[in-house]
């Protein structure tokens, strides 16, 4: 991998770099099917860019990592390139200074792959209404994740309902994928009728609500939440007239299955890493209905 500092530069001179670099390594820009723009502070960098890197390794892309520094600086802008064999695609960290900052779209703009979709990331805390900011305005899909909030979460879905736009989704609903299809794989024989059900999670955790959410929307029956010590999601228990319908999970790989007058079984239901959640969410471009009704279902209902 080649890596190439840029400092006080400008984005023509990043993109001259780029075409230069490509040249010199024999590495001509084809087969980056997307531009990935993750905005985040400093320290998420190292995190966020190593999940982007390995989502990008089933989507290669350009990967555009937006760092907003210190306003009261001179106008600057640094810039470190990646590219070569370990890296799939190819990779800018743009620091912005001063009120280049207020800006960032300015600079990120031109450096976008032409032809090409483009999605902006939050690994943190992100803007109320994605689909209005400056960068933000530039993708076909944002993605925000309702973990990185300082107040766990919750409440921020509340937000991201209220400035809901097409393209809009969360991590927080990438993670439920896995007890989604196990539940609605659980539905494939006759149960009965779902008279209530209790999401179990560890305090504050975003996913619960929505997992209820759509669980409600989708049965037609009341679920709460209740906290457990975690990690993450535990457990889902939905009461039916003949008993209980319960999937447990107790470690980070396996769950268990019950269903009434069925011995239980074990099931994976394994927690992933960002990187996986990631590269699921790139699989898709377009609207995500489901996520829509179920984080709008979790605003209407909502008392805390």
């Amino acid at each position: 991998m080649t890596t190439f500092m840029l400092s006080d530069t400008t984005a023509g001179k990043i993109s001259a770099q780029f075409t230069h670099l490509r040249h010199q390594m024999g590495a001509p820009a084809i087969g980056m099917v997307l531009t990935l723009v993750v905005v985040c502070e400093e320290r998420h960098q190292y995190d966020a860019l190593r999940a982007a890197t390995d989502a990008a390794r089933e989507h290669p892309s350009r990967i555009i990592v937006v760092i907003s520094r210190e306003v009261e600086e001179p106008i600057r802008l640094d810039a470190e390139l990646r590219i070569g064999e370990s890296t799939p695609g190819e990779v800018v960290v743009l620091r912005l200074y001063g009120e280049l900052t207020q800006h960032a779209d300015s600079v990120v703009s031109p450096l976008l792959l032409p032809d090409t979709p483009v999605v902006v990331w939050w690994p943190g805390a992100a803007p109320d209404v994605p689909s209005k900011d400056a960068i933000g305005a530039l993708a076909q899909r944002r993605i925000t994740d309702a973990r990185g909030f300082d107040d766990g979460g919750v409440k921020s879905l509340v937000t991201r309902a209220r400035g809901y736009a097409s393209g809009d989704t969360d991590l927080a609903w990438a993670r439920l994928t896995p007890w989604r299809s196990l539940l609605a794989a659980a539905f494939d024989q006759p149960v009965g009728k779902v008279r209530k059900g209790l999401v179990e999670a560890s305090p504050g955790n975003p996913s619960a609500p929505l997992l209820a959410a759509w669980l409600s929307e989708r049965i037609g029956a009341p679920i709460k939440v209740a906290e457990s010590s975690g990690p993450g999601l535990t457990a889902v228990r939905l009461q039916l007239n003949d008993g209980e319908l319960a999937v447990v999970r107790s470690d980070a790989r396996l769950a268990t299955l019950s269903r009434p007058g069925q011995p239980d079984r074990n099931v994976a239901l394994t927690r992933r890493h960002t990187s996986e959640l990631m590269a699921e969410e790139l699989r898709r471009l377009d609207s995500d209905e489901i996520y829509e009704a179920a984080v709008k279902r979790f605003a209407r209902t909502y008392k805390g």
